[in-house]
Protein backbone atom coordinates (compact mmCIF):
# COMPACT_ATOMS: atom_id res chain seq x y z
CA UNK A 1 0.00 0.00 0.00
CA UNK A 2 3.09 2.37 0.84
CA UNK A 3 4.34 2.25 -2.45
CA UNK A 4 1.04 1.99 -4.57
CA UNK A 5 0.16 5.66 -1.99
CA UNK A 6 3.49 7.04 -3.46
CA UNK A 7 2.01 6.38 -7.00
CA UNK A 8 -0.96 7.68 -7.00
CA UNK A 9 -0.29 10.68 -5.24
CA UNK A 10 2.80 11.97 -6.92
CA UNK A 11 0.80 11.11 -10.32
CA UNK A 12 -1.70 13.79 -8.91
CA UNK A 13 1.08 16.28 -7.31
CA UNK A 14 3.98 15.98 -9.98
CA UNK A 15 2.04 18.20 -12.83
CA UNK A 16 1.06 20.78 -10.62
CA UNK A 17 4.15 21.37 -9.31
CA UNK A 18 6.24 21.35 -12.37
CA UNK A 19 3.81 23.55 -13.91
CA UNK A 20 3.70 25.96 -11.24
CA UNK A 21 7.86 26.12 -11.33
CA UNK A 22 7.73 26.91 -14.95
CA UNK A 23 5.06 30.15 -14.38
CA UNK A 24 7.47 31.42 -11.55
CA UNK A 25 10.49 31.15 -14.10
CA UNK A 26 8.29 32.87 -16.69
CA UNK A 27 7.49 35.91 -14.29
CA UNK A 28 11.12 35.87 -13.54
CA UNK A 29 11.96 36.21 -17.10
CA UNK A 30 10.00 38.76 -17.90
CA UNK A 31 10.94 42.43 -17.95
CA UNK A 32 7.42 43.83 -17.50
CA UNK A 33 5.24 43.23 -14.48
CA UNK A 34 2.65 40.62 -15.73
CA UNK A 35 0.33 41.96 -12.75
CA UNK A 36 -1.50 45.09 -11.73
CA UNK A 37 0.85 46.18 -9.64
CA UNK A 38 4.29 44.63 -7.27
CA UNK A 39 1.12 43.47 -4.89
CA UNK A 40 -0.41 40.85 -7.49
CA UNK A 41 2.94 39.71 -8.73
CA UNK A 42 3.94 38.56 -5.47
CA UNK A 43 1.02 37.22 -4.16
CA UNK A 44 -0.22 35.58 -7.09
CA UNK A 45 1.79 32.11 -5.73
CA UNK A 46 -0.03 31.87 -2.65
CA UNK A 47 -3.62 32.99 -4.00
CA UNK A 48 -3.22 30.30 -6.40
CA UNK A 49 -2.09 27.59 -3.90
CA UNK A 50 -4.94 28.96 -1.33
CA UNK A 51 -7.40 28.69 -4.18
CA UNK A 52 -6.73 25.33 -5.67
CA UNK A 53 -6.97 24.09 -2.03
CA UNK A 54 -10.15 25.57 -1.54
CA UNK A 55 -11.28 24.31 -4.87
CA UNK A 56 -10.16 20.83 -4.19
CA UNK A 57 -11.97 20.47 -1.40
CA UNK A 58 -15.66 21.79 -2.71
CA UNK A 59 -14.52 19.76 -5.97
CA UNK A 60 -14.03 16.27 -4.10
CA UNK A 61 -17.24 17.17 -1.63
CA UNK A 62 -19.28 17.43 -4.79
CA UNK A 63 -18.18 14.28 -6.58
CA UNK A 64 -21.17 12.64 -6.08
CA UNK A 65 -23.53 14.84 -7.54
CA UNK A 66 -21.18 15.87 -10.22
CA UNK A 67 -20.22 11.85 -11.38
CA UNK A 68 -24.58 11.83 -11.73
CA UNK A 69 -24.16 14.84 -14.49
CA UNK A 70 -24.72 13.69 -17.99
CA UNK A 71 -25.84 10.29 -17.85
CA UNK A 72 -23.08 9.75 -14.88
CA UNK A 73 -20.28 10.84 -16.99
CA UNK A 74 -20.40 14.27 -15.13
CA UNK A 75 -16.69 13.41 -13.69
CA UNK A 76 -15.18 12.37 -16.87
CA UNK A 77 -16.79 15.07 -18.63
CA UNK A 78 -15.71 18.33 -15.79
CA UNK A 79 -12.01 17.07 -15.93
CA UNK A 80 -12.10 16.84 -19.58
CA UNK A 81 -13.43 20.51 -19.60
CA UNK A 82 -10.62 21.50 -16.93
CA UNK A 83 -8.34 20.36 -19.38
CA UNK A 84 -9.84 22.47 -22.73
CA UNK A 85 -10.12 25.35 -20.30
CA UNK A 86 -5.96 25.17 -19.36
CA UNK A 87 -5.17 24.84 -22.72
CA UNK A 88 -7.00 27.74 -24.28
CA UNK A 89 -5.42 29.80 -20.86
CA UNK A 90 -2.14 28.75 -22.22
CA UNK A 91 -2.75 29.83 -25.91
CA UNK A 92 -3.97 32.76 -24.46
CA UNK A 93 -1.35 33.26 -22.60
CA UNK A 94 1.44 32.69 -25.85
CA UNK A 95 -0.90 34.69 -28.24
CA UNK A 96 -1.47 37.69 -25.60
CA UNK A 97 2.48 38.17 -25.53
CA UNK A 98 3.82 41.06 -26.86
CA UNK A 99 6.91 43.00 -27.99
CA UNK A 100 9.35 45.06 -25.85
CA UNK A 101 7.10 48.82 -25.87
CA UNK A 102 3.95 47.68 -26.62
CA UNK A 103 0.61 47.87 -24.66
CA UNK A 104 -0.11 44.52 -23.57
CA UNK A 105 -2.60 42.26 -22.49
CA UNK A 106 0.35 40.89 -19.98
CA UNK A 107 1.15 44.18 -18.81
CA UNK A 108 -2.67 45.26 -17.89
CA UNK A 109 -2.95 41.80 -15.48
CA UNK A 110 -4.60 39.39 -18.25
CA UNK A 111 -1.71 37.36 -17.80
CA UNK A 112 -1.61 37.19 -14.06
CA UNK A 113 -5.34 36.05 -14.31
CA UNK A 114 -4.14 33.14 -16.72
CA UNK A 115 -1.54 32.29 -14.53
CA UNK A 116 -4.19 32.23 -11.48
CA UNK A 117 -6.68 30.49 -13.33
CA UNK A 118 -4.18 27.54 -14.71
CA UNK A 119 -2.84 26.84 -11.63
CA UNK A 120 -6.04 27.09 -8.94
CA UNK A 121 -7.41 24.78 -11.96
CA UNK A 122 -4.25 22.28 -11.58
CA UNK A 123 -4.44 22.26 -7.90
CA UNK A 124 -8.55 21.85 -7.91
CA UNK A 125 -8.00 18.81 -10.55
CA UNK A 126 -5.06 16.78 -8.87
CA UNK A 127 -6.10 17.61 -5.55
CA UNK A 128 -9.39 16.50 -5.64
CA UNK A 129 -8.22 12.90 -6.94
CA UNK A 130 -6.36 13.14 -3.61
CA UNK A 131 -8.58 14.11 -0.67
CA UNK A 132 -10.97 11.02 -2.52
CA UNK A 133 -8.36 8.58 -2.02
CA UNK A 134 -7.55 9.19 1.06
CA UNK A 135 -10.87 9.75 2.60
CA UNK A 136 -11.38 6.29 1.03
CA UNK A 137 -8.90 4.60 3.12
CA UNK A 138 -9.81 6.38 5.96
CA UNK A 139 -11.26 3.45 7.52
CA UNK A 140 -8.85 1.25 7.09
CA UNK A 141 -7.07 1.48 10.01
CA UNK A 142 -4.53 -1.52 9.24
CA UNK A 143 -3.58 0.52 6.22
CA UNK A 144 -3.86 3.88 7.25
CA UNK A 145 -0.07 4.67 8.07
CA UNK A 146 1.00 3.10 5.29
CA UNK A 147 -0.69 5.33 3.03
CA UNK A 148 -0.55 8.44 4.61
CA UNK A 149 3.38 7.99 4.79
CA UNK A 150 3.15 7.05 1.18
CA UNK A 151 1.38 10.25 0.04
CA UNK A 152 3.59 12.43 2.46
CA UNK A 153 6.95 11.16 0.52
CA UNK A 154 4.84 11.37 -2.60
CA UNK A 155 3.80 14.99 -1.89
CA UNK A 156 7.86 15.59 -0.69
CA UNK A 157 9.40 14.05 -4.18
CA UNK A 158 6.67 15.95 -6.20
CA UNK A 159 7.38 19.13 -4.55
CA UNK A 160 10.67 18.75 -4.94
CA UNK A 161 11.00 17.96 -8.64
CA UNK A 162 9.15 21.21 -9.10
CA UNK A 163 11.98 23.17 -6.84
CA UNK A 164 14.61 21.23 -9.17
CA UNK A 165 13.23 22.11 -12.23
CA UNK A 166 12.82 25.70 -11.08
CA UNK A 167 16.73 26.04 -10.11
CA UNK A 168 18.32 23.89 -12.67
CA UNK A 169 16.43 26.19 -15.42
CA UNK A 170 17.37 29.28 -13.33
CA UNK A 171 20.70 28.57 -13.24
CA UNK A 172 20.95 28.94 -17.48
CA UNK A 173 21.18 32.04 -18.82
CA UNK A 174 17.69 33.58 -20.18
CA UNK A 175 17.93 32.65 -23.62
CA UNK A 176 18.38 28.97 -22.56
CA UNK A 177 15.78 29.05 -19.76
CA UNK A 178 12.90 30.74 -21.87
CA UNK A 179 13.61 28.49 -24.49
CA UNK A 180 13.07 25.42 -22.34
CA UNK A 181 10.01 26.87 -20.33
CA UNK A 182 8.35 27.54 -23.55
CA UNK A 183 8.85 23.72 -25.36
CA UNK A 184 7.65 21.96 -21.29
CA UNK A 185 4.26 24.61 -21.95
CA UNK A 186 3.82 23.86 -25.21
CA UNK A 187 4.20 19.87 -24.39
CA UNK A 188 2.05 20.43 -21.37
CA UNK A 189 -0.90 21.73 -23.76
CA UNK A 190 -0.28 18.39 -25.55
CA UNK A 191 -0.34 16.75 -22.53
CA UNK A 192 -3.57 18.34 -21.60
CA UNK A 193 -5.61 17.45 -25.26
CA UNK A 194 -3.92 13.96 -24.90
CA UNK A 195 -6.25 13.80 -21.20
CA UNK A 196 -8.80 15.40 -22.89
CA UNK A 197 -9.39 12.93 -25.37
CA UNK A 198 -9.02 10.19 -23.08
CA UNK A 199 -11.53 11.36 -20.46
CA UNK A 200 -13.90 11.85 -23.41
CA UNK A 201 -13.63 8.34 -24.69
CA UNK A 202 -14.01 6.96 -21.16
CA UNK A 203 -17.24 9.23 -21.32
CA UNK A 204 -18.17 8.02 -25.00
CA UNK A 205 -18.21 11.35 -26.19
CA UNK A 206 -15.54 10.48 -28.46
CA UNK A 207 -14.95 7.10 -30.39
CA UNK A 208 -12.26 5.41 -29.25
CA UNK A 209 -9.55 5.26 -32.07
CA UNK A 210 -6.64 2.10 -32.26
CA UNK A 211 -4.01 1.88 -29.90
CA UNK A 212 -0.68 2.97 -31.63
CA UNK A 213 1.56 0.99 -29.28
CA UNK A 214 2.77 0.04 -26.17
CA UNK A 215 5.94 0.81 -24.26
CA UNK A 216 4.76 -0.37 -20.73
CA UNK A 217 7.65 -3.12 -20.85
CA UNK A 218 10.25 -0.35 -21.65
CA UNK A 219 8.88 2.23 -19.27
CA UNK A 220 5.51 1.64 -17.09
CA UNK A 221 3.95 4.45 -16.26
CA UNK A 222 3.33 3.70 -12.86
CA UNK A 223 7.40 4.25 -12.25
CA UNK A 224 8.37 6.99 -10.39
CA UNK A 225 10.52 7.83 -13.90
CA UNK A 226 7.12 7.30 -15.65
CA UNK A 227 4.38 9.72 -14.05
CA UNK A 228 7.65 12.57 -14.25
CA UNK A 229 7.64 11.95 -18.29
CA UNK A 230 4.31 12.21 -18.09
CA UNK A 231 3.95 14.86 -16.20
CA UNK A 232 6.66 16.78 -17.89
CA UNK A 233 6.35 15.29 -21.77
CA UNK A 234 3.00 13.52 -21.35
CA UNK A 235 4.61 10.24 -21.64
CA UNK A 236 1.28 7.22 -22.53
CA UNK A 237 2.71 4.11 -22.73
CA UNK A 238 -0.41 2.88 -24.92
CA UNK A 239 -1.36 6.27 -27.04
CA UNK A 240 -4.64 5.83 -28.84
CA UNK A 241 -4.14 7.52 -32.69
CA UNK A 242 -6.97 10.67 -31.15
CA UNK A 243 -4.73 11.17 -28.27
CA UNK A 244 -1.70 11.17 -30.39
CA UNK A 245 -3.44 13.80 -33.24
CA UNK A 246 -4.63 16.15 -29.91
CA UNK A 247 -1.17 16.17 -28.49
CA UNK A 248 0.27 16.95 -31.85
CA UNK A 249 -2.22 19.88 -32.53
CA UNK A 250 -1.80 21.14 -28.90
CA UNK A 251 1.62 21.35 -29.64
CA UNK A 252 1.29 23.06 -32.50
CA UNK A 253 -1.11 25.61 -31.85
CA UNK A 254 1.61 26.67 -29.17
CA UNK A 255 4.36 26.88 -31.24
CA UNK A 256 3.28 29.28 -33.27
CA UNK A 257 2.39 31.55 -30.71
CA UNK A 258 4.04 34.49 -30.32
CA UNK A 259 6.11 33.69 -27.03
CA UNK A 260 7.15 30.75 -28.27
CA UNK A 261 7.97 32.36 -31.67
CA UNK A 262 10.21 35.10 -29.66
CA UNK A 263 11.89 32.70 -27.30
CA UNK A 264 13.02 30.36 -30.02
CA UNK A 265 14.01 33.55 -32.20
CA UNK A 266 15.59 35.97 -30.12
CA UNK A 267 15.57 34.11 -26.61
CA UNK A 268 13.86 37.52 -24.83
CA UNK A 269 10.45 37.23 -23.84
CA UNK A 270 9.57 41.37 -24.60
CA UNK A 271 12.08 41.73 -27.58
CA UNK A 272 15.73 42.70 -27.42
Amino acid sequence: MFLNAVILVLQEILEASLLLSLFLLLTALQREPLALGARWRAAWVPLSIVLGVLGSWGFAALTPVVSAWFDYVGQEVVNAAFQIVTIALLLTLGYAWRGAGEASFLARGGGMICLIVIVTLAITREGSEIILYTQGIMGQREVLTSVLSGATVAIGIGVSCGVLLYYILRNLNDRRALRVVALLLAFFSGNMAMQAVLLLNQADWLPYTAELWDSSALLPENTVLGQLLYALIGYEATPSLAQLLAYALACAAFMLTPLFRRAWARGEIQGE
